[in-house]
């Protein structure tokens, strides 16, 4: 593989306080070299390197100003080379890479997003999705972080200690792991979305004393899509969700959605969505309109409005056929209602079906 430096595959100005370089197919960055930051401006404030084949984070350690690092979809096995420019990050995004060790982002005290999708870090939003995650670290003195993402790790268990620290977190993603209960959040009083799809929690793991069996009173979006429940049980006390997603789990009866019902009875409660095509439940005669009736502050049932599009507001996504008469006077066009449309055609091929049965009797008589 041949080595290209970033001044290989892009112009390097010193006067930029911005870089961007996306890999392209022969024009990607295979090494960092250790005085990169020789290079640039000494004030640089955002560094993106996504895309390239960069195993090794290198020559950043005279960006005393960076806010923003990413080097998403490279081939980082471990996050290093944070100490100079940690403190001051704000986003720090290393998804789709390696990566099996996130302790060192205990530097970036300032982050306020952090992912690690895939080895997705962003700070100040942390991305540290789709990487080798095992464990959750480094993260208990973030106290400014807003948004963590850690979907598509091989993560077990939400660590109190690391998780307890995050007392300003907005939004939680923790998706595609092999967690099987929610736990560590009783301090995170801010939490506003909490996605979990795609793991391995039932009822018992759902409603745990430090997970959602608290208020959590600013908590309006869960998506516990692709999970093990039974029942809508572990969110019929949460005041403030507006959006449930729990598409693909175990909930066969009517009676798992009674805690919603109740909750909606008591005006506790005012979901607006809900999702929960792929349970067994979904493919009941009228499912959709018992939902409707036992939860009348819905909007939206799987991904079909309530009432379609135009109790919504919104123009029909099949507008009206007309019925066109010419006569020597006028020309007169008016439209005729779908139901009486859709009634004609059935009458139509139900006539053709009793025609078609007649003359099969008859050739099978001669």
């Amino acid at each position: 593989m041949p080595i290209r430096y970033p001044e290989d595959v892009a112009d390097i100005f010193p006067d930029e306080v911005e870089i961007y370089i996306v890999g392209t197919a022969g024009q990607k960055i295979t090494v960092m070299n250790d005085d990169f930051y020789k290079q640039c401006n000494p004030n640089l404030e955002r560094l993106v390197l996504r895309s390239h084949l960069i195993q090794h984070i290198k020559g950043i350690q005279g960006f005393t100003k960076l806010e923003l690092l990413e080097l998403y979809d490279n081939q980082l096995q471990e996050l290093n080379c944070l100490e100079v420019p940690g403190p001051n990050l704000r986003v720090l995004d290393m998804s789709y890479n390696a990566i099996r060790d996130m302790s060192p982002v205990n530097v970036c005290v300032n982050l306020t997003e952090l992912c690690k999708k895939k080895n997705h870090i962003s700070i100040s939003v942390e991305h540290l999705a789709n990487n080798k995650l095992k464990q959750i670290s480094g993260l208990r003195g973030l106290t400014n972080l807003k948004k963590i993402d850690l979907g598509a790790n091989r993560i077990r268990v939400m660590d109190e200690e690391e998780l307890g620290g995050l007392i300003n977190l907005e939004e939680l993603w923790i998706g595609k792991n092999k967690i099987e209960k929610i736990q560590g959040l009783d301090k995170v009083e801010t939490l506003e979305e909490l996605f979990l799809a795609h793991n391995g929690i039932d009822d018992e793991g759902a409603t745990q004393p430090t997970g959602l069996a608290l208020k959590f009173t600013n908590l309006n979006v869960i998506d516990m899509s692709r999970n093990r429940l039974t029942s809508t049980a572990p969110f019929a006390h949460l005041e403030a969700v507006e959006e449930l997603w729990l598409s693909g789990n175990q909930i066969a009866t009517w009676e798992g959605v009674e805690p919603l019902k109740e909750s909606a009875s008591a005006g506790t409660q005012s979901l607006e969505t809900l999702y929960l095509e792929y349970n067994p439940l979904a493919s009941e005669f009228e499912y959709r309109k018992k939902l409707a009736e036992w939860i009348p502050s819905l909007s939206q049932i799987d991904a079909t409005l309530v009432g379609g599009l135009a109790a919504h507001g919104l123009p029909s996504a099949m507008p009206a056929p007309m019925n066109t008469t010419n006569t020597t006077t006028k020309q007169a066009t008016t439209p005729v209602p779908l139901e009486a449309e859709m009634r004609g055609l059935q009458d139509t091929v139900v006539k053709k079906a009793q025609e078609e049965t007649k003359a099969a009797k008859k050739q099978q008589q001669s």
